[in-house]
């Protein structure tokens, strides 16, 4: 707007005439290229791509077909704009992916699916905009299901660090053969890369919607370890004889109060129970009378101040015998502290080996 005002002509600077022949009327079209190179001409930042593309090839074709406009003609087209835009009392996002977004938890998923594909399918859209608004995850079913040169196709038309990411996800030899099926893609043409486009649209918009964010063997795994020993032992012990390759993925995504030594760092011991009531880590630490319960408690005293340390220890003393239902739901209320520090990243739990989890 700055911009705008800065090159209208004041009435004293404008030299008078005897008589100003009257001007051609300008159209629509004519006004958006002059705006256009106004704003251009002064370094403003127009986000021209995102109009489709026929709207962009009739723009630069009009500025490509104008010479030259006269001051007088300049302040009317820019005088008109202003007025325009400070009479714009509600604006609305453009497009169907927009007014989805606008509309998210309004409407229901599959209607939002539905509107993608109609829209993907439409003569004006280009697929590749709503492909490259998806996100890895959404894409790499593609790159393991779809033959190479698909893939090399959509590597070609994403952006090369979302391209790089997904390469780099892949195994070597089928990374290897999209890398050279891209150096053959130079011949094809752009209603093929299109017809390419519509069919993954129509491909990643009919994948239903997953329920849960997390995966199966990770929902068991959280809810075991808010469980009680012997339910967890039993159930784990089930899950084996019915599912071995599930059991070993839910025991890898247990956490449990015998496994703090071995899955978290000595320096962290101090935030680990800062977050907890005294009463309870006495308790926990007072039932903590299994081989391995026994040592998470002696790794948790050895990484506390010394004078922590021997109050704790008096207190441990003096609670004497804890009933197994107590211990357990001390531990349990530690556990879920580790688990609520890691959520919020400011906790990172080491594996089994000793290496960091990934995120």
């Amino acid at each position: 707007m700055t911009a705008l005002a800065r090159i209208t002509p004041s009435s004293a600077s404008t030299p008078a005439t005897a008589a100003t022949p009257p001007r051609p009327p300008i159209s629509g079209r004519q006004k958006a290229a002059i705006i256009v190179r106004l704003l251009l001409a002064e370094g403003g930042a127009l986000p021209l791509r995102a109009l489709p593309e026929h709207l962009q090839a009739a723009l630069t074709e009009q500025i490509g077909g104008m010479r030259s406009v006269d001051r007088a003609t300049l302040r009317a087209v820019v005088e008109e704009f202003i007025a325009r835009l400070e009479s714009v009392g509600l604006s609305f996002p453009g497009g169907i992916d927009g007014a989805i977004e606008m509309l998210d938890g309004h409407i229901s998923p599959s209607a939002a699916s539905r509107l993608r594909r109609l829209a993907g399918a439409s003569a004006k859209a280009d697929p590749w905009d709503r492909i490259a608004a998806l996100d890895v995850e959404r894409l790499m079913p593609v790159m393991t299901a779809e033959s190479v040169e698909v893939c090399a196709v959509m590597l070609s038309k994403l952006a090369v660090s979302k391209a790089a990411e997904l390469l780099g996800k892949l195994p070597g030899e089928r990374a290897r053969k999209i890398a050279y099926a891209i150096s053959q893609t130079g011949g094809i043409d752009p209603e093929t890369v299109r017809q390419i486009g519509l069919s993954l649209v129509s491909q990643l918009e009919s994948q239903p919607r997953r329920a849960f964010e997390t995966e199966p063997h990770e929902r068991i795994g959280a809810i075991l370890n808010q469980s009680p020993a012997t339910i967890r032992d039993e159930v784990l012990n089930g899950l084996t004889e019915a599912d071995e390759a599930l059991a070993a993925q839910v025991r890898r995504s247990i956490f449990t109060f015998a496994d703090i030594p071995a899955r978290v760092e000595g320096r962290d011991v101090p935030k680990l129970i800062r977050g907890v009531e005294q009463a309870v880590l006495v308790t926990a630490l007072a039932g903590a009378t299994g081989e391995e319960e026994a040592a998470a408690a002696s790794f948790i005293l050895a990484n506390i101040s010394q004078r922590m340390a021997d109050a704790l220890r008096e207190e441990i003393g003096e609670r004497g015998k804890v009933k197994t239902r107590d211990a357990e739901a001390a531990m349990t209320a530690i556990v879920a502290n580790v688990r609520a520090l890691e959520e919020a990243g400011e906790l990172v739990l080491k594996t089994a080996e000793g290496e960091d989890e990934e995120d």
